[in-house]
């Protein structure tokens, strides 16, 4: 039971590939290069990108709705008719304040 790991070997500095005969206390260049990496890397995010758009007119939303008068039964109804054609997508927003990121491996509160 519980097969449900990789069969492929992980890289991890602080312990042997196995593969490779080493004697456990060594560690490969791959492992340096991945450590050196994630030494480089923040925690934080910076940008992300927005979900709003710009119409036509310029004006800046989630979501257009056009209102269009359907006469059904002799009587007219005002429905609302979501525009999704010739939106242009505000793009990268730089945040007021540094979030961390979602994937950052790291306990920030122990109870």
């Amino acid at each position: 039971m519980g097969g449900s790991g990789s069969k492929t070997k992980g890289v991890w500095p602080f312990t042997s590939s196995g593969a490779g005969g080493e004697a456990p206390g060594e560690v490969s260049e791959q492992c340096l290069a991945r450590l050196r990496g994630s030494k480089n890397a923040t925690p934080f995010v910076f940008t992300r990108r927005s979900s709003l758009y710009f119409d036509e007119d310029g004006d800046l939303a989630h979501e257009f709705y056009e209102e269009t008068v359907v006469t059904k039964n002799g009587r007219k109804k005002a429905k609302l008719k979501r525009i999704q054609k010739n939106l242009i997508p505000q793009g990268i927003v730089h945040l007021d304040h540094p979030r961390i990121h979602v994937d950052f491996p790291v306990i920030l509160c122990e109870i």
